[in-house]
């Protein structure tokens, strides 16, 4: 069992908890220094998925992908796809990640957009599953996030030392503990 940030359960609200696990951890604990401002800005689209199987999903994602890239950036500049009836198991999402990177080049949208992971099960290449480091990508729900290359590119020269990014943010999380990340959804 993982600490991944909790739901409130049957009946819960995936984009209210999606949207309580980015302010509490992903922008409250600054582990993505670019979040905030895209956030208060109302820049983020939040998509409920209700694909049940994988290639529902890919379907869904493509059109995400193409509704991305002809959106006024200072409208939706990113979208989070909340996934929560499908690809509940982490090697199976991480499978289909392949699948997100073939949409995107089907679609001649490399060098413009990009997919980013998260998933409450998440674990990096080369750690043990409840390493607390992993939780710098656990959400509540497994959740696509689609970016634009140029945003980021924006984004990180803006920032003064982008590399710093991950360190920094596994010291975070080593401070915080399971303890801190469990009292952080903590109400």
């Amino acid at each position: 069992m993982t600490d991944a940030p909790p739901d409130a359960g049957d009946g819960a609200d995936p984009i209210a908890a999606t949207r309580r696990w980015l302010e509490r951890a992903v922008i409250g604990l600054n582990l993505c220094p670019f979040a905030k401002a895209v956030y208060v800005k109302q820049q983020v689209r939040f998509v409920l998925s209700d694909a049940t199987t994988p290639e529902a999903l890919l379907e869904q994602l493509a059109e995400e992908l193409v509704l991305l890239r002809d959106a006024d950036p200072a409208e939706v500049d990113t979208t989070l796809i909340v996934h929560p009836d499908v690809l509940a198991d982490f090697l199976d999402y991480n499978d289909f990640l392949e699948n997100a990177d073939a949409a995107i080049e089907a679609l001649d949208l490399q060098g413009e957009l990009q997919v980013a992971s998260f998933h409450p099960d998440y674990q990096f290449a080369g750690t043990a599953p409840n390493d607390i480091g992993n939780y710098t990508n656990r959400s509540p729900y497994p959740t696509l996030h689609l970016l634009r290359e140029a945003s980021i590119d924006r984004a990180v020269e803006a920032y003064p030392d982008p590399y710093v990014i991950v360190e920094r943010n596994l010291e975070t999380m080593d401070r915080l503990g399971h303890e801190g990340w469990r009292k952080l959804f903590a109400d």
